[in-house]
């Protein structure tokens, strides 16, 4: 925090994101976590749409390539977390309010039109990994608008011998302090980041390049489709097509 309230303002864009990316790496090594990605191909300016597992996720990407996310607008409130949020290239979504998604796609427009990258969480909510959910259309707005690429982008965690892990999920009842347990009590864990090929935004519809996005990234991990589509019938509320911030666990990463 010190860091960024007293050299943040006197560098350049390119050494606060190396700043963050060194972060996010001490963080992992920290706690025994090795990253494989292989993310230089992802062209500048992508919107990056992942899979969410846990509160590390965003640290694993910000490891490999820093990039801004976007959180629930409440997060901005939160003492400290906030203000290190908002410094950090944090876009915040008042969920709910169409008038204000407006506001933040504008936002997000300008970071792609400027090549930097964004990653949102499109499932709108953490699992264990084992499956996706389906993946909110309205997300992926921004990248419409401007014509820049969708990067899906595969995020799983595994042991040394390749075998999927549960050790980092954060999701359903799983409290903060039990998935550090679980975390510190795998003696090595691989957290991997894997790029499907990025889709052209000029000739589909968000709701098309949601189906798109998902189905590649379940692909790619070897999981089934989802069996609830935003804005299906079938769906929970929670999970309906909406202008919503991605996600809760994601403003929880932020604290951590």
């Amino acid at each position: 925090m010190a860091t960024v309230a007293v050299v943040y303002p006197f560098i350049r864009d390119g050494r606060r994101l190396w700043l963050k990316q060194r972060w996010s790496r001490q963080l992992l090594d920290i706690l025994g976590i090795r990253i494989d990605a292989t993310l230089a191909s992802i062209e500048p300016g992508s919107l990056i749409v992942a899979n969410h597992i846990s509160w590390l996720d965003i640290f694993a990407i910000n490891a490999a390539r820093p990039v801004a996310f976007v959180s629930k607008s409440e997060v901005r409130d939160w003492p400290l977390i906030g203000w290190l949020s908002a410094k950090t290239d944090t876009v915040f979504l008042r969920r709910g309010s169409r008038g204000h998604a407006k506001i933040v796609n504008a936002e997000i427009d300008a970071l792609l039109m400027a090549g930097k990258d964004v990653a949102i969480f499109p499932e709108g909510t953490t699992t264990d990994g084992t499956h996706l959910l389906g993946f909110h259309a309205a997300l992926l707005q921004p990248a419409v608008e401007t014509g820049r690429p969708i990067q899906p982008l595969a995020l799983s965690y595994e042991t040394q011998n390749g075998q999927r892990t549960l050790a980092a999920a954060y999701a359903g009842e799983t409290t903060m302090g039990e998935c550090i347990a679980a975390i510190l009590a795998t003696r090595r864990m691989v957290v991997r980041l894997r790029p499907t090929p990025g889709l052209a935004t000029n000739a589909c519809s968000r709701r098309e390049l949601a189906h798109a996005a998902h189905d590649a990234i379940a692909f790619s991990l070897g999981l089934p489709r989802a069996s609830n589509r935003p804005g299906t019938p079938a769906d929970p509320p929670a999970a309906r097509l909406s202008d919503d911030a991605p996600t809760d666990s994601l403003s929880q990463a932020q604290a951590a």
